[in-house]
């Protein structure tokens, strides 16, 4: 039997628990104006704070309730209000998610923008930079359209190989072939488009174990500097 002081103990950490998850900590994405030097990228804010901003201030906050952006002069609560967004966070997370996509492609916010893609760990034909690679053995190249049959070029720097990579008409995605052209840690690769297309380059920086929440990934992503990718997740777990 427990005595009635065990059982309050249990109960006042089990209210500390409920406490520290409400008060759970967003990830500073960007800042710039004036005050731009207190919040640097990668600044931890509990969902309780508050924070004074001056005109043309604009701070970029990250964590599983979204992406939200405080800006001007007055004082801002940090924390959001509505429905988390843990399961836009999984999908545009998971890994070994589809083989061909036909349809995975999104759009930036409600009123349209550019198409975005449907998962963080896909390497963007259009996109040059670091990028972040969760599993090397199975790596999927995604271009922002479906139209037409199309053939990609693939290059090392530092090596004579290359490999062609082709997509589907209506499809999204194509598998790199690892086995043929595996990632290395710290590679460059050039991706050269059909028909004269713009060249892009990554470079690729491998991960053993992506953090599976919001606010831990984008800091990894700022550490590494995946910029693409951390631009990707902002703009997809932004809020209305």
């Amino acid at each position: 039997m427990f005595s009635a002081k065990t059982m309050f103990a249990a109960l006042a950490l089990g209210a500390a628990g409920l406490v520290a998850t409400a008060a759970q900590a967003g990830v500073v994405i960007a800042s710039s104006g004036p005050s731009a030097a207190q919040f640097p990228k990668g600044k931890k804010l509990a969902d309780t704070d508050r924070i004074t901003l001056k005109k043309g201030d604009s701070v970029t906050i990250l964590d599983a309730a979204g992406t939200r952006v405080l800006s001007g002069a007055g004082t801002h609560r940090v924390g959001a209000r509505g429905a988390e967004k843990r399961s836009t966070f999984a999908v545009l997370t998971r890994q070994r998610a589809a083989q061909r996509v036909r349809t995975g492609a999104v759009r930036a916010g409600e009123t349209g923008g550019p198409i975005l893609s449907p998962n963080i760990w896909y390497v963007d034909v259009s996109k040059s930079g670091k990028m972040c690679v969760a599993d090397p053995a199975a790596v999927q190249l995604w271009r922002p359209g479906t139209e037409g049959n199309s053939t990609y070029e693939i290059a090392g720097q530092k090596s004579p190989e290359h490999m062609h990579v082709a997509f589907e008409e209506g499809g999204t995605t194509a598998p790199w072939n690892t086995v043929q052209m595996p990632l290395v840690e710290g590679a460059t690769y050039a991706i050269i488009g059909p028909g004269g297309s713009p060249k892009s380059e990554v470079t690729v920086t491998l991960l053993d174990s992506p953090p599976d929440d919001p606010e831990a990934l984008a800091a990894t992503l700022m550490e590494k500097g995946c910029q693409v990718q951390l631009d990707l997740l902002a703009a997809t777990m932004m809020t209305s």
